[in-house]
């Protein structure tokens, strides 16, 4: 006989085994983190807990205090200090304490905050990586978010990208935006492109092929293409006519006003750029193109889908029902839906129920509310064909919170697959195929068999 609590443990340690493979990731090279000056301050609040920080009533100057390193740690604990108190009921400052306490020795408090720092600073150091994502995270291989800079004019400094995409192969694997092709609004954003590609941009054909020649270049090197527009518009992209698409970038080289602007010491007279509105027909336009390229090679498409990282942010943009009309023109795209959409977790339910290309991706999801995950995943098991659920995307900037991140997703499946089991809704043995599906195979499947072969 086989009793609840062996069941919940078996399930339990069962799923402490599986090597990960993490869906999203923005993790810098690790040899910039080691050379970068470290303490518990300036890097747990780099992001994600930096949100409920200003939530909780933390200025943005004082903010931006905490993570300068030149300040004494002590003035900069001080400053944080109140406002850590109230915002560690958060799963973000739950995922820090457990990276702390866990790689570290101690959850973060007044006694702590300088020990941890002085243990961060003798770890920051090759193989630093190895440790947290390896061997304490158990992840195999990461899905690394690849990023062009900031917007410069001083565009002789984009890095070409196949610079952008020399990630460490022993931790990941990188995705792509195509974001400078997306995103256009003004004639450098155009130049950028012509300068970093080594061509001339004259016409939306040249722009065209330009992007053709990128995802031929590309498509053998990358896990997945990734769409980011929704932290700047909805993600309503609409069929749009090549004559409506062209005269917005026609718009854009006959702009009559202009701007002074010094990029990298140089002074230069630049035109201004045209609205997100005038430039929405050339963006839902590449949009489309960047799908359909997708679909000839055969690369996944990540969405970001629902709540925005940082504050202030318009979540109803992301509502993934938006994406209805891409996700049934292209039947030969799979959409990776991150987030679960939260808050809008039904509807990205009835999407991957009813359309067999609808991928559904929690990467992020465990920290934004564990509960809300939880009950994602029990209704995502009732509801969505198994091999659809992707269970863990770490989602951070640094690895310590990827680790934390790691222990509150492996609970979270643990959880609701032993609820599932305890139900009688399902077996034990399938409960744990279920857990190597969502937490790796499925993955596996999406994102790497097609560069395997």
């Amino acid at each position: 006989m086989v009793f609840k609590g062996d069941e919940s443990r078996e399930i339990s340690e069962e799923i402490k085994k599986i090597k990960l493979i993490d869906t999203h990731e923005h993790l810098q090279r690790e040899e910039n983190r080691v050379r970068s000056d470290v303490d518990a301050l300036s890097i747990f609040f780099l992001q994600y807990a930096s949100s409920d920080l200003i939530s909780s009533g933390l200025s943005y100057g004082d903010y931006q205090k905490i993570l300068d390193p030149k300040i004494p740690i002590e003035q900069r604990w001080e400053i944080i200090s109140p406002f850590w108190d109230v915002i560690r009921n958060t799963s973000y400052a739950r995922a820090l304490n457990i990276a702390a306490r866990d790689l570290y020795g101690s959850e973060l408090n007044e006694k702590s905050y300088k020990e941890i720092s002085l243990k961060m600073k003798e770890m920051n150091r090759n193989g630093l990586y190895r440790w947290i994502l390896k061997e304490k995270a158990g992840i195999e291989i990461s899905l690394q978010d690849t990023l062009l800079k900031p917007k410069s004019y001083a565009y002789w400094n984009t890095p070409p990208i196949t610079k952008l995409l020399e990630v460490d192969r022993e931790f990941f694997i990188p995705v792509h935006r195509f974001q400078d092709f997306t995103t256009i609004q003004d004639r450098s954003d155009v130049e950028a492109i012509a300068f970093r590609r080594g061509t001339n941009v004259h016409t939306l054909s040249d722009l065209l092929d330009n992007l053709e020649a990128e995802f031929n270049e590309l498509s053998g090197r990358i896990a997945a293409v990734k769409l980011w527009l929704g932290y700047r518009r909805p993600i309503i992209f609409e069929k749009t006519t090549i004559h409506e698409a062209e005269k917005a970038f026609n718009r854009i080289f006959s702009q009559r006003v202009f701007d002074r602007v010094e990029a990298d010491g140089v002074r230069m007279t630049v035109p201004e750029d045209i609205s997100l509105e005038e430039a929405k027909p050339l963006h839902d336009f590449m949009v489309h193109k960047v799908i359909q390229l997708a679909g000839r090679y055969g690369i996944p498409v990540q969405i970001h889908t629902g709540m925005h990282e940082g504050n202030e942010n318009i979540p109803a943009n992301t509502n993934p029902t938006h994406l209805i009309n891409l996700i049934m023109e292209y039947k030969n795209v799979k959409f990776d839906l991150f987030h679960g959409g939260y808050p809008y977790i039904s509807e990205s339910t009835v999407l991957a129920k009813n359309f067999p290309n609808v991928y559904l991706d929690m990467a992020w999801l465990h920290i934004i509310s564990p509960s809300k995950a939880r009950e994602a995943l029990s209704e995502w098991l009732d509801t969505v064909p198994s091999n659809k659920i992707l269970g863990f995307g770490g989602d951070y900037v640094f690895p310590e919170g990827v680790y934390g991140h790691s222990v509150i997703a492996r609970e979270n499946v643990s959880k609701v697959l032993t609820e599932k089991v305890e139900d009688k809704d399902l077996k034990l043995e399938e409960a744990l195929t279920v857990a190597r599906r969502i937490l790796r195979e499925n993955a596996e499947n999406l994102f790497l068999k097609r560069l395997k072969t």
